[in-house]
C-alpha cells in the first residue's frame, strides 16, 4: 500500500502525505458533487423511470462531464491546490482530445 502512495506522490509531485490526502479529498468531493448536480438536472429535465436509457446516457455525458471539470477546478482553487488541479485538467483533456483527433498520440 505504501508503494502505491509513494508512486502517487512522485507522479503528482506532492511532497507530504497531507498534500496527497488533500488532493484525494478534492477528487472524492468533486465526484460526489457532480452526481448531485446530475440528480438535480435530471429532476429539472423531468427524467423518470420511463425516460429511455439512451437519452439518459447522452444527458449524463453532457451534464456530468462538464460539471465534474468545473467543480474540480473550483474545489482545487478553494482548497489551495489550483496549480495541481489545473495541470491535471490540462493533461486529462489533452488525452481525451487525442482520442478524437487523428495523428495525435498519447
Amino acid at each position: 500500500m505504501s508503494n502505491l502512495i509513494e508512486k502517487l506522490m512522485k507522479r503528482w509531485g506532492v511532497q507530504t502525505y497531507g498534500g496527497l490526502l488533500l488532493i484525494l479529498f478534492i477528487f472524492s468531493v468533486t465526484g460526489m458533487s457532480a452526481l448531485y448536480v446530475r440528480k438535480w438536472v435530471f429532476v429539472w429535465l423531468g427524467f423518470n423511470a420511463e425516460t429511455p436509457l439512451w437519452i439518459e446516457a447522452i444527458a449524463w455525458v453532457l451534464v456530468v462531464f462538464p460539471s465534474y471539470q468545473l467543480l474540480f477546478l473550483l474545489y482545487g482553487f478553494i482548497l489551495g491546490q489550483f496549480d495541481f488541479v489545473w495541470n491535471f485538467e490540462k493533461k486529462s483533456l489533452h488525452r481525451i482530445k487525442s482520442l478524437f483527433v487523428r495523428g495525435e498520440s498519447l
